[in-house]
């Protein structure tokens, strides 16, 4: 057996309406003076006002950063770290999707350690300690509340991430309640972006890809398989918005130690340069990547076909069947109503090689694909998909 590490968070919560016990849930652990950091949009609908109230009544202080962005800039953590110190915070609570969890889990970082994030960017390069840190993810999509990675945009377009267990949280909140009012379109880009996690996790070239992360990715399909139309048609079935969740976080713990790939190399010059949400990202390159990867990766994707699709059970051949399941993919995205060329997202055919020189940059996930990638090959997919 090929040796390898698996590291995931330690204690995970999967129940409807967990969030609003968040004080007694925690017991303490973050100490008495909490940031609690989230997005301008949920802190406006008052979804984390339950989750903060149960901390404070169980009498702890709260300082409420809410100015995180989508794909969050460098001086919005910088702002989240600044309100942190200033209270002399002694915990931190992400809440939100992967944007405001990637924040939480650098804002811990930072805050405990006081390390410099420069040194930190990179693999294991964090020196820690962090602050104690607790994540509730309100989409079914990132699995950054199990996953060692925070994602942050340096400069106008470049993606920067920090890769440590140290950035791991102690406790991670799966509440499907706090997912029913999402809008359809992000609840399907969100959805999508969790089946990307698995499928490249699967067949993720990481010299670390190992049996635990292969087993959870197919678990994970076989829960968002089943119930990312559902969730899309009917908001309100509880049932499936925790399958959602629950499929999500599988996916993250199997991506977290089988690293993704190309398909959210291209993802990130997409959101980086056009402010396309990430899940949206990945949809629109997911087909001609996997087409694109299928010579050397066809037999992987036929074995995972029928975990999210089942009908592709019977499906004849290695080819066949792989080439069913990028079909099968596509037509789920058509179903959900996302959009399915980069024009839909007003990417224009004269931004696409800039788009393939930025997606060089992220050689830390190409190292991972099943195929290597080229410029010339980023700029082949990217047209394909324009």
């Amino acid at each position: 057996m090929t040796p390898f590490i698996f590291n995931t968070t330690a204690s995970i919560v999967c129940e409807p309406g967990a969030a609003r016990r968040l004080g007694a849930l925690v017991a303490g652990r973050l100490g008495d003076r909490v940031l609690f950091v989230t997005d301008p949009g949920l802190s406006a609908l008052g979804l984390g006002a339950p989750a903060i109230a149960s901390l404070e009544t169980d009498g702890g202080t709260v300082t409420l950063f809410d100015a995180v962005e989508a794909d969050p800039k460098r001086a919005t953590l910088e702002c989240a770290v600044e309100a942190g110190r200033t209270a002399g915070v002694t915990g931190v609570v992400g809440f939100g999707g992967g944007s405001s969890l990637d924040v939480a889990k650098l804002a811990a970082l930072l805050l405990g350690s006081n390390e410099d994030l420069d040194a930190a960017w990179g693999v294991g390069n964090a020196a820690g300690p962090r602050l104690p840190l607790v994540l509730i993810p309100t989409t079914a999509g990132t699995g950054s509340e199990v996953t060692p990675v925070s994602i942050i945009t340096v400069g106008d377009n470049e993606k920067r991430g920090v890769s440590s267990p140290l950035i791991l949280p102690d406790i991670a909140i799966l509440d499907a309640e706090l997912t029913l009012g999402l809008p359809a379109a992000i609840t399907a880009a969100t959805g999508i972006d969790a089946m990307v996690h698995a499928i490249e996790a699967y067949a993720s070239r990481s010299p670390n890809n190992n049996p635990l992360s292969r087993m959870l990715a197919r678990q994970a399909l076989q829960l968002l398989g089943a119930h990312i139309e559902t969730v899309v048609a009917n908001p309100a079935d509880l049932d499936a918005r925790q399958a959602m969740l629950l499929g999500s976080m599988l996916a993250g713990q199997a991506f977290a130690n089988s690293p993704v790939a190309a398909v959210h190399a291209l993802a990130y010059p997409i959101g980086g340069r056009f402010h396309v949400p990430h899940g949206l990202s990945n949809a629109l390159v997911l087909p001609h990547v996997l087409r694109f990867n299928a010579p050397e990766a066809a037999h992987l994707y036929a074995e995972i076909a029928a975990d999210a699709f089942p009908v592709l059970a019977d499906e004849p051949g290695t080819q066949g069947r792989c080439a069913a399941f990028i079909e099968a993919l596509t037509g789920l995205s058509q179903r959900l109503g996302l959009p399915q060329r980069l024009r839909d997202v007003g990417i224009g055919e004269a931004d696409l090689p800039a788009m393939a020189a930025d997606a060089m940059l992220q050689q830390r996930l190409l190292v991972n694909n099943p195929r290597t990638v080229r410029e010339a090959d980023a700029l082949a997919i990217y047209r394909a998909a324009w």
